[in-house]
């Protein structure tokens, strides 16, 4: 079975093409701190307003005497220009990029791990568990994740987050990651717990009851095994919305706090300069476009090869 979906995946061209520039775009995003130190010479935060750099043979302003920084060089430095402040834009992207993505991976990692032990409670114990758990999900999914993300983001950017004995400060990029994990647990929840209910009627299930299991171990050892080619398609699904709230959160202002880049928040400062210096709004749009639409496309090709009956279709369900 196994084999048959890595063959099956290894066919799908589409997904493995996407998979090969995700890649690319994780591993360039990784490698921004040397990019900055052995290629560009520069650093995300350091200004270069008095600097020039020479363009065929020519010294050129890096930021002119009004205030229009310099478009793309093609070179080593400022590959794709720099912003009002004469900061590298490629070095910046790339960091930007990396922030982006780690803020998203830390917020599925936390939709999984609060949205499958619902899912499994609700799914495998029913009655009033399910009903509780479901009247949770449903009041998340009742807001618009945009609107409901932007208020608990907003909110916590000024106050901080206390939970039990951690304390997480305003500003903190822990912030982002907790807001957009909380947000899209039902996302996961809902067709994670529809696959439990049709997994606990199974005979191994009703097997494994007979020979003494208790509950615990029957969701351990014999539901989420089960579970995991889901999981899977849906952590890749969760990581393409992440990384699409948490731009929109920072151009937003209640996402990463500026001068720290992120996708958002370069997008949000090249639309102050966007009819001197189109260039500071194109191509953070463009990365973020083609970051999500590679990550798209792998989710799609994984759900076809992982999820051939539809598991995402299933409704919550209520009651059962």
């Amino acid at each position: 079975m196994a084999g048959s979906r890595l063959r099956a995946i290894a066919g799908d061209r589409a997904a493995l093409v996407a998979a090969l520039v995700f890649a690319v775009l994780v591993a360039a995003c990784i490698a921004a701190p040397l990019y900055a130190d052995q290629v560009a010479g520069t650093t995300p935060s350091a200004n270069h307003l008095t600097d020039q750099v020479t363009i065929d043979g020519k010294p050129t302003n890096v930021v002119s005497l009004t205030g229009v920084p310099i478009g793309p060089t093609w070179q080593q430095q400022f590959l794709l220009g720099a912003d009002e402040n004469g900061r590298d834009l490629m070095v910046r992207l790339l960091y930007g990029g990396r922030t982006s993505l780690l803020i998203a991976a830390g917020a599925v990692a936390l939709t999984l791990l609060l949205a499958i032990p619902l899912a499994l409670a609700a799914g495998y114990f029913g009655g009033s568990v399910d009903s509780l758990v479901s009247r949770l999900l449903d009041l998340i999914w009742s807001f618009p994740a945009l609107l409901l993300a932007v208020l608990l983001g907003t909110a916590l950017s000024v106050t901080g987050a206390e939970i039990g004995p951690f304390k997480i400060a305003g500003g903190s990029p822990l912030i982002p990651i907790f807001v957009i994990g909380l947000v899209y647990v039902p996302y996961v929840a809902r067709p994670l717990r529809g696959q439990v209910l049709s997994l606990r009627r199974q005979p191994f299930v009703e097997a494994a009851r007979s020979a003494g299991f208790g509950d615990a171990r029957v969701m351990a050892s014999e539901i989420l095994p089960h579970l995991w080619s889901t999981v899977l398609v849906l952590a890749v699904l969760s990581l393409v919305n992440a990384v699409i709230l948490e731009s929109a959160l920072s151009f937003l202002g209640a996402g990463v706090d500026p001068p720290d880049p992120s996708i958002g928040t370069l997008i949000d400062a090249g639309l102050d300069t966007i009819v001197l210096s189109p260039h500071l709004l194109l191509v953070p749009c463009a990365a973020l476009v083609v970051l999500v639409l590679s990550m798209s496309v792998l989710a799609e090709g994984l759900r076809r090869t992982l999820d051939p009956r539809g598991f995402f279709a299933v409704d919550s369900g209520r009651g059962q």
